[in-house]
């Protein structure tokens, strides 16, 4: 690859997955962070449509990768290491919006996987993985950068807890794409997790109002 795309491939890696996350949690207020990040996500998902040889319907590709057994291990697992998290760090939360908003809750379940579980997806798998790809260290490398990075992308909620959260989502999420090579199940694993997230009631520490930068 020339240098000139080599560099290019390097200037809007760095931009959109370490400077704009970046100045995002440490700028902009609160009110204004969400904007921003789906701005961000439609620009990622903008170059993903303009990545050479990629096409939409090759996401549709590993279908058969999803396995209802493994699927219900999953989901029970996320619900256990989810609810000890609550009842570690915030157990007046454990189901929270069951409790208080059920309605909300139903609309979360519905919601989340279309309007954040795959936007996300879309710009950290496929555009990861496959625009970047020639500046990308190789195995498993590629799946530590991608999952730290995706943590980072959450550094604007300013936890630990999320940080922790998000990196140990981001390897799962990309061995699924990457290992697995299933765009499908990616997507259905960070939706699984999302909702089970928001329904133990730790989407208080995804939530913008709580946000308390350190500094």
């Amino acid at each position: 690859m020339p240098v000139q795309n080599t560099n290019r491939l390097w200037a809007e890696f760095l931009i959109l997955f370490v400077l704009a996350p970046v100045l995002i949690a440490t700028l902009l207020p609160a009110t204004v962070m969400f904007s921003a990040l789906f701005a961000l996500t439609a620009l990622g998902i903008l170059l993903l449509h303009l990545t050479p040889g990629f096409r939409w319907r090759a996401l549709r590709e590993g279908m058969a990768e999803i396995k209802l057994r493994q699927m219900l291990i999953y989901t029970a697992l996320m619900f256990a290491a989810c609810f000890a998290v609550t009842m570690l760090f915030a157990p007046e939360a454990l189901f929270f919006l069951m409790r208080n908003e059920p309605q909300l809750m139903v609309v979360i379940l519905i919601f989340y996987p279309f309007v954040s579980a795959l936007p996300q997806e879309l710009v950290f798998r496929p555009l990861f993985f496959r625009r970047y790809k020639a500046i990308l260290p190789n195995g498993w490398a590629a799946i530590w950068l991608n999952a730290g990075l995706f943590a980072l992308a959450h550094l604007m909620y300013w936890s630990w807890v999320v940080a922790i959260m998000t990196f140990v989502g981001g390897v799962i999420f990309a061995h699924a794409y990457k290992e697995r090579a299933s765009f499908p199940l990616a997507v259905l694993m960070h939706a699984i997790a999302g909702n089970i997230i928001f329904l133990m009631g730790l989407g208080v520490f995804f939530y913008s109002g709580n946000v308390v930068r350190p500094f």
